[in-house]
């Protein structure tokens, strides 16, 4: 794989990963783009000490433009788009419209007077296209594209938590209209967070909390507990299992485990990160197959956060869908939304033996 970085008209960078071997040309972005305006700031909510989010400018993102407009194909003579090569494999770049955004020395004035409580939403977001193809998805690729991805995960993971400030970095997928997807060529995201997310945070408290209590790891423990019972398996290979957890959460919900724990994406072995491909692909099969129709669902890898904590935080990757039954989805309702108390319509041990039939 090669790797070229080149910067946009805007001034944004835009890294290329190519499968082949061959030097590729510089593409210069013709456009005349003025500078991304943003406006990014995060605000804290004392009651449950997490920080929020405020980026206004993002009202105004492009969304389901029509396919002769696609921001993320190849640019062609007549329409240039955000990738101003003719043709790529996988390409990362950053977010025009980003949720968070690089430190521009503002001075932001507190909320209210209880503790300090407003900062700005200083981050990266950038954007990961896994192909060309504007109407494939990521069960349509090769495994050899997929190990490419992870070789781009790999490397925007090692860049990002480089950066000054950066405390997590957050890969992910969004699939489907009905996750709220506003555009529809195969992409997903990767977000560079000043502060370790809210999720993170608990799951390394109740890491430490069982080490100290049984001396044990507790994502060795619930992986052997799941390869154990067997119930739950959907798929294993030589070094990843894929289980549906215990306590799912949600109708359709998928977690894969590396054998061998590890901290983070770039932790994981060349042998690792290529068996990852095949079985990944072989579990967003048997997703599709579930209903007979491409599955709308996030795919989230949770990763030790960049500084602290990183011996109670290990790499896995979520993958969980609204969708509840043919033409039904799963909408977050009084409990789920207004108490965070999860009520879910199927049993986590029925759902992996409906995936386990469906798979070849």
């Amino acid at each position: 794989m090669r790797r070229t970085a080149e910067r946009l008209a805007d001034g944004r960078e835009i890294i290329y990963f190519d499968e082949g071997d061959a030097v590729r040309r510089p593409t210069p972005d013709p456009r005349d783009l003025p500078p991304t305006a943003t406006g990014s700031e995060m605000r804290f909510d004392p009651l449950l000490r997490e920080w929020v989010v405020v980026a206004s400018h993002r009202q105004g993102r492009t969304h389901l433009p029509p396919t002769d407009d696609c921001p993320l194909c190849p640019s062609v003579d007549g329409r240039r788009t955000e990738v101003p090569a003719p043709s790529y494999d996988v390409v990362a770049f950053e977010n025009r419209f980003p949720s968070l955004v690089p430190d521009d020395g503002r001075a932001l004035e507190p909320v209210g007077e209880l503790e300090p409580s407003r900062r700005v939403g200083e981050g990266r977001c950038e954007v990961l296209v896994f192909g060309s193809d504007h109407d494939a998805s990521f069960v349509d690729l090769s495994p050899r594209r997929v190990r490419t991805i992870m070789a781009a995960w790999v490397d925007r993971t090692r860049a990002l938590s480089a950066l000054p400030g950066v405390e997590q970095v957050f890969c992910f997928e969004n699939r489907g209209p009905e996750i709220g997807v506003t555009l529809h060529h195969p992409h997903g995201q990767i977000y560079a967070f000043p502060f370790v997310t809210p999720r993170t945070e608990r799951t390394l408290d109740s890491a430490e909390e069982y080490r100290r209590r049984t001396g044990g790891d507790l994502f060795a423990d619930v992986l052997r507990a799941e390869q154990e019972a067997k119930v739950r398996v959907v798929a294993q290979s030589e070094h990843w299992t894929a289980f549906v957890p215990a306590a799912a959460r949600w109708p359709v919900e998928v977690h894969l485990y590396p054998h061998r724990r590890v901290p983070d994406l770039p932790a994981l072995t060349e042998a690792e990160r290529g068996d990852f491909a095949d079985l990944y692909l072989d579990v967003l099969r048997r997703l599709d197959a579930l209903y007979d129709a491409p599955l709308p669902y996030i795919a989230a890898w949770h990763q030790a956060p960049v500084r602290a904590r990183r011996d109670a935080g290990a790499l896995r990757l979520e993958v969980f869908s609204v969708r509840r039954a043919p033409g039904k989805l799963k909408y977050l309702a009084g409990t789920e939304s207004g108490m965070g108390v999860f009520i879910n319509d199927v049993t986590p041990e029925a759902a992996a033996q409906r995936l386990r039939e469906v798979g070849p």
